[in-house]
């Protein structure tokens, strides 16, 4: 496969066409997440049933993710991209008119199959299209922008939604998207020429890394329900790791490999793909305990809530589109990564201030406004970073490794931060008897505090070892401008 490497006319109008394909995938989960109690008053499903409509979406994504992202460099990005696209509003249609509990599991399992295939793919166009080191920190502050904030977006549009129309429109609305982004493919994005050297599919890679990322995201999922003693929990992902190293010995010797090892051990991409995990991890617990926090202590409406994170959202593009076009060209990610993973902890830190009688406006708005500036000084520059000097024909699964370690994240938050919360909250009733309903409320805002500090210490760990693996600006630019061709020669 060959790409041209000049600048598209059109680059400007490709990057509109992948924001609004990246965003559809990146606020799915939350839309989803704030229509579910009407969803399950709908059609009558339990809850212990419910949690299969998020895990579902997030078994087929993650475990999928590598896969999609090599298809995209084999058949090509434009047909990937707008198979990715019709597939998921196709599925999200299907959710949409389910009438019952198995046709909504099932359409969003289609739904992450599908995306699994989107969002590497769109992640994989942007960086074969911006070629302008100046251009490409513009469209990658666009792009890592939205990867930060389409989870609040979510929230936002999932209460408007759910609240004013119903929870079904928290699927159709994806139609809507792909509608656009599909329009925009066929118009914008080209068609890249095939060589005649086209490589062929690891069928065994790619069977072992889909197992590994299934019985990680599932071990994950069973340990928030089943606990980590559970052998459920234990046993996948004693699974993963047996399937994860038996892909990398089958990567050292395939002649077509899935995942060239040369495009992940490469330091710079390896400091920025553990960023994004760590960043994907530590904004669950704001999203999530946050949400928790407004809807329950201050009796905020869903649309409401949404509300309460839109200045969080505007300083996180304000700060990516100001880090990535002036500091990180002076400074690069080994200075600018570290500080946003430090800011981030600090408004972790402030958060652990919020109590019963705290105020938006005094206690929850300030600390909005640190961690949307510290998110967006981590966001872009990893992602940039991530697929910097990546050979074109392995643009797509370096993209999918973007995603995967953001899917990872999110399940390692999702995991152990609930774990710890439920702990915490139990720690303190059995502190404090007898267990009155003003203990139960302290002993829920004690485990949101707990989580606060954890996160904090996650995100201060992050920086420390952001700051020693990324290599100096000038490195940098010496390694990206070699890798292509050593990247060949491993392949």
């Amino acid at each position: 496969m060959s790409e041209t490497s000049a600048p598209s006319a059109t680059r400007w109008w490709v990057l509109a066409t992948v924001a609004t394909a990246q965003l559809m995938v990146v606020l799915d989960s939350s839309v989803v997440n704030i229509a579910l109690p009407s969803a399950q008053k709908d059609l009558g499903f339990t809850n212990a049933e419910r949690q299969w409509v998020v895990t579902a979406y997030s078994l087929a994504f993650g475990s999928l993710l590598l896969l999609g992202g090599r298809l995209s460099d084999i058949v090509g990005r434009k047909v990937t991209f707008i198979i990715g696209l019709i597939g998921f509003a196709g599925s999200s249609a299907l959710g949409g008119a389910a009438t019952s509990f198995g046709m909504l599991v099932a359409a969003r399992a289609l739904q992450g199959a599908f995306g699994a295939v989107l969002a590497p793919t769109a992640l994989a166009v942007l960086t074969t299209t911006f070629t302008i080191p100046r251009e490409r920190a513009r469209a990658f502050g666009v792009f890592g922008a939205i990867a930060g904030a389409g989870g609040a977006v979510g929230l936002l549009l999932g209460g408007f939604l759910t609240q004013d129309l119903s929870w079904r429109w928290s699927l159709y609305v994806n139609i809507v998207f792909a509608i656009v982004a599909v329009i925009g493919a066929f118009i914008f994005v080209h068609t890249p020429r095939l060589g005649e050297a086209r490589p062929r599919l690891d069928i065994p890679g790619a069977a072992l890394i889909s197992g590994g990322l299934f019985a990680l995201v599932l071990g994950f999922s069973n340990a928030e329900t089943d606990g980590w003693g559970a052998v459920q929990t234990w046993g996948l992902l004693v699974a993963c790791v047996i399937l994860l190293a038996a892909f990398v010995l089958w990567q050292r010797r395939a002649s077509h490999p899935l995942l060239p090892l040369a495009v992940v051990l490469n330091r710079n991409r390896g400091a920025s793909f553990l960023s994004i995990l760590i960043a994907g991890s530590g904004m669950f617990a704001l999203f999530l305990f946050l949400t928790y926090y407004l809807q329950s202590s201050l009796d905020y409406s869903p649309i409401k809530t949404g509300v309460a994170f839109l200045p969080m959202i505007g300083m996180l593009i304000l700060s990516a589109q100001f880090g990535t076009n002036v500091f990180n060209p002076r400074f690069g990610p080994k200075i600018l990564v570290p500080i946003g993973m430090f800011v981030v902890a600090i408004g972790m830190v402030l958060l652990t201030r919020l109590g019963d009688h705290s105020t938006y406006a005094a206690d929850v708005l300030p600390p909005l406004m640190v961690m949307g500036a510290g998110m967006g000084s981590i966001m872009p520059p990893s992602i940039q970073t991530a697929t910097l000097g990546v050979d074109r024909h392995f643009a797509g699964v370096a993209s999918a490794l973007v995603n995967t370690s953001q899917q990872v994240g999110g399940s390692i938050g999702t995991s152990l931060l609930n774990t710890i919360a439920a702990s915490a909250a139990t720690a303190y009733v059995t502190a404090h008897q007898p267990p009155t309903q003003a203990v139960a409320i302290e002993a829920t805002l004690h485990s949101y505090t707990t989580v606060y500090w954890v996160t904090a210490g996650i995100f201060t760990v992050g920086g420390l070892l952001a700051a020693f693996l990324f290599r100096r600006r000038r490195e940098l630019a010496v390694a990206a401008a070699a890798e292509p061709a050593n990247s060949a020669v491993a392949a």
